[in-house]
């Protein structure tokens, strides 16, 4: 099969760190299921993997966590799916069950997890394997295209808004505006939020105003009203002491990437004092991702996507890396002839 793997991290705009290779076709082990590649969100994450803002998990690792498929074949003692299904793979592909956190229920915090992209290979693939505990029924409304961002952008976006305390008919205000953040947004309106949209593109801030924001202005530019509740998706750290002040009394900003630069130093009285609080986001859980599912289906969210080709996955990285990307990144499979849709085919 054809895959593109990690071969040197570095800048995507001179260092070229994906290469297109062929590869033996991955079999699905006990509990697993393999699926053939229908499409592809390209996340962020897969960016900081690439140029090395994240250390390697796994030399040559296939990147992709916003993958969906079809299953083609199944491993032993696995039994949730059949060959036929249509799945989506996330970012969480495993958690150990056994630690304080996955005990209590947040097994986005355990403490021996493993993602998909990153210490295991993922969707910039033909095929790709998963552990079918970890893997999503997805809404039959939605095609391959449109269902992958809700993968990662969305699950992680609707974790973000969740851990901001946005009260009933609040006010919230988003820093950076792609993937996750217009589909953020548009879950916050459907729950009764005003919603500021603050990002340095002007495509963003169009798109931004097209889906219903209340405003769109400047990454550091002051929201026209005080805040709620804020969430950060751009990763930048010089943005965080920019969002403090925007906020209200008692409002909580939450960072929702993975990666952040360095935050300037907080002025303690302006910035975080009478009860302001900050809080990152770490993943996410199933149950993350099953209600976010159920609500893109319910609410029809408009899932805003750029596809590319499977064989230009260093373009669209390019792009992202430039901001050349409206909404989500997205590649798309190429039909697959594949006569072994026959059932178990695992060990």
């Amino acid at each position: 099969m054809r895959a593109w793997e990690v071969h040197r991290q570095g800048p995507v705009g001179t260092h070229a760190p994906l290469r297109l290779v062929d590869r033996d076709e991955p079999t699905p082990g006990p509990g697993q299921v393999r699926v053939q590649v229908r499409a592809c969100g390209v996340c962020r994450t897969d960016l900081h993997i690439a140029e090395g803002d994240l250390p390697l998990h796994r030399e040559a690792v296939v990147p992709g966590h916003e993958v969906v498929g079809v299953v083609d074949a199944v491993g032993a003692r696995a039994s949730r799916f059949v060959v036929g299904d249509r799945i989506g793979i996330a970012w969480l592909r495993w958690t150990c069950g056994r630690c304080r956190f996955c005990r209590r229920g947040a097994e986005n915090l355990c403490v021996e997890p493993r993602f998909t992209g990153w210490d295991d290979d993922g969707g910039y693939a033909e095929l790709a394997v998963v552990d079918e505990d970890f893997a999503y029924r997805l809404p039959p409304e939605l095609d391959d295209v449109h269902a992958a961002p809700l993968l990662c952008a969305g699950i992680i976006g609707y974790r973000a808004l969740k851990i901001s305390s946005l009260p009933p008919g609040g006010v919230l205000g988003i820093y950076g505006f792609g993937a996750s953040a217009h589909l953020a947004a548009q879950v916050a309106m459907a729950q009764g939020a005003r919603v500021h949209v603050l990002t340095r593109s002007v495509a963003a801030r169009e798109l931004a105003l097209a889906l219903g924001a209340g405003s769109a202005g400047g990454a550091d530019a002051a929201p026209p009203e005080p805040l709620d509740s804020a969430v950060l998706f751009a990763p930048a750290g010089e943005l965080v002491p920019v969002a403090l002040r925007a906020l209200a009394p008692g409002g909580t900003l939450a960072v929702a990437g993975i990666h952040l630069s360095d935050i300037p130093r907080i002025a303690y009285d302006e910035e975080l004092f009478r009860e302001k609080v900050l809080r990152s986001v770490t993943a996410n859980t199933r149950q993350d991702g099953e209600e976010l599912l159920a609500l893109a289906s319910r609410l029809d969210l408009d899932v805003t996507v750029q596809p590319y080709p499977f064989a230009h996955a260093d373009e669209a990285l390019r792009d992202l890396a430039g901001d050349r990307v409206n909404g989500a990144a997205v590649l798309v499979g190429e039909p697959r002839d594949d006569p072994s849709l026959q059932g178990r085919g695992g060990t």
